[in-house]
C-alpha cells in the first residue's frame, strides 16, 4: 500500500468517528426575547401614575439558553441545560445577576425517567403549566404570589418519569437560594448550602400528573426552609413555607381551553396571616387562525383576616409569523385591609397604598429563535 493510499483511507476513518460522535451528540441554542412598555395607575400613598419599560416579563420572560444531549446507548442519555434570564430593556442578567439564573442543570435520561442535579424548577412550577392560562404574564399569578413563575431553586436533585397518561416528579435541594438579590422575586436570601445547620434553606417538592389528552390534573407540594437572614420571615430553619396545590384542565376544542386551580400555602415565618388560599380560573381562546385571546380571575384570600386580593387579567396576541408575535394585556387588581399587591410583576416596586386597587396596560413585542 502506498503513502497516498494510505494517508486516504486514515482521513476517511477520521472523518467517520468525527461525523459519528456528531450524530450521538445534539446541542441546540435557542432564545426569546420579549418587551413591552407599560403604563400603571394609582401608584404608592400619593396615587401617581407612571409608564415604564420593565425587564423581568411582559407575556412571558426573556431568556438565552443552550441544551444538548448524548446518545449513551441502551436506551440512555446524557442530556444538559443552560439557561439565562435577561433584562432586554437594559441588557442585563436577571434572577439576581446569575449568568444562567433560569436553569443550570446536567443529567442522566433512560427508561426510568430523567435524573438531573443543579438549578432548576421545582415541581410546583411544572404543575400550573397546563392549568394556569396567563402563566408569567406581566398581570398574572405572578403578580398574587411571586413564587409561582419564579419556583426553582439552586444546588438540586430531581427526578421526573412517566407511564402511559401518567407523570410524576420529585426534587430536593441542598441549599436553595445562593443569591442575595431582594426582597425580590429573584433572590431570597437563604444562603444556600450550610455546614453548621443541616436544615437551613433546604427545598423539597413532589407531583402527580394525569393527562388524558382533552383534559388532566395535577397534584403537587412544595415546601421551602428558612435560614438566618432569609427574608419573608423564615428567618430560622425551624420555619417552613408550604404550598398545596391541585390543578385542572378542559380542551373544549382546537380553538378554547379551559384552565383552573387551588394553591393552598401556610407560610409559618408570617405571624399574622400564615394561611391562605389562591384560586384562579382562566380561559384561552383563538376566534382566527393568527388571533389569541387569553383572560383569568384570581382570588387570593388569607384566612381569619380582612385581608386578599382580586385580579383580573386579559392578554391578546397576534402572530406576526411563527416566531414572532405582537401582544397588548390589561389587568386590575382590587387589595382589601392591609394587602398591598401591585397588579404587575413586570418589575419590582409601585405597588398602590395598601387596600387600594391598581390598573396596569401594556404592549409589547415577543421574538424566539
Amino acid at each position: 500500500m502506498n503513502k497516498t493510499m494510505m494517508r486516504t483511507k486514515m482521513a476517511a476513518a477520521a472523518a467517520a468517528l468525527c461525523c459519528g460522535a456528531a450524530q450521538a451528540q445534539s446541542v441546540q441554542i435557542y432564545g426569546l426575547f420579549d418587551l413591552a412598555v407599560e403604563h400603571l395607575t394609582n401608584v404608592g400613598a400619593a396615587g401617581t401614575s407612571i409608564t415604564r419599560m420593565p425587564g423581568l416579563t411582559g407575556s412571558v420572560p426573556s431568556r438565552l439558553g443552550f441544551r444538548g444531549t448524548e446518545d449513551l446507548g441502551g436506551g440512555m442519555k446524557a442530556l444538559f441545560t443552560l439557561e439565562g434570564g435577561l433584562g432586554v430593556d437594559t441588557g442585563t442578567s436577571n434572577q439576581g445577576g446569575r449568568f444562567f439564573g433560569r436553569q443550570s442543570f446536567v443529567g442522566l435520561q433512560g427508561p426510568w425517567g430523567t435524573v438531573s442535579l443543579g438549578r432548576q424548577y421545582s415541581m410546583l412550577f411544572w404543575s400550573q403549566l397546563d392549568a394556569d392560562i396567563l402563566g408569567p404574564n406581566a398581570y398574572g399569578s405572578g403578580s398574587m404570589d411571586s413564587y409561582l413563575p419564579n419556583a426553582r431553586v439552586d444546588n438540586a436533585l430531581a427526578w421526573r418519569g412517566s407511564v402511559g397518561a401518567w407523570s410524576a416528579g420529585a426534587s430536593y435541594s441542598f441549599g436553595r437560594d445562593a443569591v442575595n438579590a431582594g426582597p425580590s422575586p429573584a433572590g431570597t436570601n437563604c444562603a444556600g448550602e450550610s455546614a453548621t445547620d443541616t436544615k437551613a434553606c433546604r427545598q423539597w417538592s413532589a407531583m402527580v400528573k394525569y393527562d388524558a389528552g382533552a383534559w388532566g390534573v395535577t397534584a403537587a407540594i412544595d415546601q421551602i426552609r428558612g435560614g438566618a437572614g432569609a427574608f419573608a420571615g423564615l428567618t430560622s430553619s425551624s420555619l417552613t413555607d408550604t404550598r398545596s396545590t391541585v390543578t385542572g384542565w378542559y380542551r373544549v376544542n382546537g380553538d378554547l381551553k379551559l384552565g383552573a386551580g387551588l394553591i393552598a400555602r401556610k407560610n409559618e415565618g408570617s405571624t399574622a396571616t400564615p394561611r391562605s388560599d389562591l384560586w384562579y380560573l382562566g380561559a384561552s381562546w383563538k376566534p382566527a387562525p393568527l388571533w389569541t385571546v387569553d383572560a383569568e380571575v384570581f382570588k387570593l384570600d388569607f384566612k381569619n383576616s380582612p385581608n386578599g386580593a382580586t385580579l383580573l387579567a386579559v392578554r391578546g396576541s397576534y402572530a406576526l409569523s411563527k416566531n414572532t408575535v405582537l401582544y397588548a394585556t390589561a389587568g386590575h387588581i382590587g387589595n382589601d385591609g392591609a394587602t398591598a399587591l401591585s397588579v404587575s410583576n413586570a418589575a419590582a416596586g409601585n405597588a398602590p397604598a395598601a387596600g387600594a386597587g391598581q390598573t396596569g396596560i401594556a404592549t409589547g413585542v415577543r421574538m424566539a429563535f
